[in-house]
């Protein structure tokens, strides 16, 4: 994909007209950009003060967040289901109901791990028209969230397998039986891979041992899965003896069953898919690399999952359509720029294939379709994922880039890019502007374009930052979570 300006990519540009980039096809060859006078207003827009306070603030966009809300659902739901079986049992509930709301969560918290599950999702909450009130789209593009239902049903799992393991222990101790004793056997090694799995995500555990919370879930998720058939064979078996009925029958009654069959191809589907893929790298400096692929032709508003050791760890990266000289898309690319021990490696000893795992992924950026303009914000390689964005051409849009010499380290096409999607584009070179306030420059672009939200694309900590503040002064803003 090729662009061809004479703007100078290290320099801010001074917006003083509301102005968009035309929405077109983009295969469309790109117009020759002119470049402008160039500064900074001495008096950019004062931030309004912001609405409510410091307490109401905090609860309102720092605890009771999106994802928070989504477990508390589930949670809840949960509750009352419990509630709910001890009234019907007036007591204790039974054994077999407990196991099934197990599987069920189970199930749900598997669901929302799936490609092509989770892209579902995104496909209903994006597929509404911009007619729609504004308020409603802005629920709608939290969708990204669905981590707090990945959360909340794997949460409620452990808590149901914790009281189906009691009242199994319960029942042994009143009626010890061989077949009691290995669904015994199997169930306390379920509920301890549980413990492994629950325990390594919380999310300090998994900032600070990332690499060991990959490997805990995976391995434990893995022995839990087989573990949990085993289990549910024996019990099944058991169950049966005591109606008197076949085997088969027995089991195409149970929920259980159904429920595993469906968490079972969860993981077959995403692992089914694990490929080794042919890499063509390019080199963008040394402190970035975008490493192209040619298997498929990638449509906008995806990522995926790379690694060099599939067993160990995964690396998820939103990709860019490639296209050929007739301006088709023929494959994909992503940029990778330094911000660890693998990344690192990869700039350093650019690899020349890598393994491919599960079906590409809608993100954050896709529910930018909801709205009709936007300001898309992003830092160093945080441009990246911005740039699946840009080709797709959907949404007008204003741009605020801030990162360290722009051409140097990610080269003339992704700074062209930018320039392209957005001629008035500000590209702050944070070596000879100093860091700039985001917060203020994220304002005066909304302002000037009269934006419905506001996409960030950072670290977390300058995502919050934005967020923050501009969902505090009433303004619509999504950036990337990191605790799902």
């Amino acid at each position: 994909m090729e662009y061809t300006t004479d703007v100078d990519p290290e320099k801010i540009h001074n917006t003083d007209n509301v102005s968009f980039p035309s929405v077109s096809s983009s295969s469309q060859s790109s117009p020759t950009l002119k470049s402008k006078p160039l500064q900074v207003e001495a008096t950019p827009p004062a931030l309004p003060e912001k609405r409510g306070s410091r307490v109401t603030r905090y609860l309102a966009f720092n605890f009771f967040t999106v994802y928070r809300k989504i477990f508390t659902v589930i949670f809840l739901a949960n509750l009352v289901t419990l509630i709910a079986l001890v009234v019907r049992n007036n007591g204790i509930p039974l054994a077999t109901s407990v196991a099934s709301a197990t599987s069920a969560n189970l199930m749900v918290a598997l669901l929302f791990r799936q490609e092509n599950f989770v892209n579902l999702v995104y496909e209903i909450a994006v597929s509404v028209p911009h007619s729609i009130p504004l308020s409603v789209r802005r629920q709608l593009a939290k969708v990204f969230h669905y981590g707090g239902a990945h959360s909340g049903a794997g949460t409620a799992a452990v808590v149901w397998y914790i009281l189906y393991t009691a009242i199994a222990t319960r029942d042994f101790i009143l009626r010890p039986t061989i077949d009691a004793r290995a669904s015994l056997i199997t169930s306390y090694i379920l509920l301890t891979m549980f413990c492994f799995i629950l325990g390594s995500a919380h999310p300090r555990l998994r900032v600070r041992f990332h690499d060991h919370f990959e490997a805990m879930h995976r391995f434990a998720g893995w022995i839990a899965l087989v573990t949990f058939w085993t289990h549910n064979m024996l019990a099944a078996d058991a169950e049966r003896k005591v109606e008197g009925v076949p085997f088969g029958s027995y089991l195409a009654r149970s929920p259980n069953f159904w429920f595993l069959c469906v968490s079972s191809s969860c993981t077959l589907f995403s692992w089914g898919r694990l490929r080794r893929r042919e890499v063509y790298p390019e080199v963008l400096s040394d402190h970035a690399i975008r490493l192209h692929f040619r298997y498929r032709a990638m449509q906008p508003f995806y990522g995926l999952k790379v690694s060099n050791n599939p067993l160990l760890e995964w690396h998820a990266f939103a990709t860019i359509p490639d296209e050929d000289s007739n301006g088709k898309i023929n494959g994909f690319s992503v940029v990778v720029s330094n911000a660890g021990d693998w990344t690192r490696r990869t700039i350093q000893e650019p690899p020349e294939r890598l393994w491919v795992r599960g079906y590409p992924l809608h993100g954050l950026l896709y529910t930018s379709t909801l709205f009709k303009r936007i300001v898309v914000v992003a830092t160093g390689s945080g441009i990246g994922p911005c740039l699946s964005l840009f080709y797709a051409n959907v949404t007008p849009r204003r741009i605020l880039w801030s990162t360290p010499h722009p051409a140097a380290t990610y080269g003339p096409k992704i700074t062209q890019a930018v320039l392209k999607a957005d001629p008035d584009a500000i590209v702050w070179n944070t070596r000879t502007q100093g860091r700039p306030d985001m917060v203020s420059l994220t304002y005066r672009l909304v302002l000037e374009c009269q934006a419905e939200a506001v996409f960030i694309i950072s670290n977390p900590k300058v995502t919050r930052k934005v967020v923050y503040g501009m969902e505090t002064r009433g303004i619509a803003a999504y950036g990337a979570i990191f605790d799902s």
